[in-house]
């Protein structure tokens, strides 16, 4: 495995999206993970940073190459300064959205990977973690 590698790609906007998810998708590929686990990665991602376009306006997502005595992987952090969620419980149940979508985002993060965690208070923001192993 590479060397530890930390990708912070700020995020304002839909290409910041795509930059950060083709990032996502690299970083992957040097870990080890195979290109549909890659492109399962790089869809959490997607997920995580349009969330914080669409309700934070900016934040940050951090990439980061992960190892213990037993295991690699890769693991994500999306942060933003926006309004913060109401309910985290909500927003992690299938179909509850607030923008009109079909609610499938955070859920759809939490099933596509091996661990996720989610911190938010109100008008201060929301930290996502989510990490995946290689098999």
């Amino acid at each position: 495995m590479p060397a530890r590698q930390d990708i912070l790609v700020a995020i304002r906007s839909d290409a910041d999206i795509v930059s950060a998810r083709q990032q996502g998708r690299s970083l992957a590929a040097a870990i080890g993970f195979s290109a549909t686990d890659a492109t399962l990665i790089a869809t959490a991602i997607s997920e995580l940073a349009r969330n914080i376009v669409i309700y934070a306006g900016q934040g940050e997502v951090e990439l980061q190459s992960v190892e213990t005595s037993q295991k690699k992987g890769i693991m994500i952090s999306a942060r933003d300064s926006g309004p913060g969620i109401r309910s985290i419980e909500d927003v992690l149940r299938d179909g509850y959205s607030t923008s009109g979508g079909l609610g499938l985002g955070l859920p759809g993060v939490k099933r596509l990977m091996d661990e996720f965690a989610i911190e938010s208070e109100l008008r201060q923001g929301t930290a996502v973690t989510i990490k995946k192993w290689l098999k």
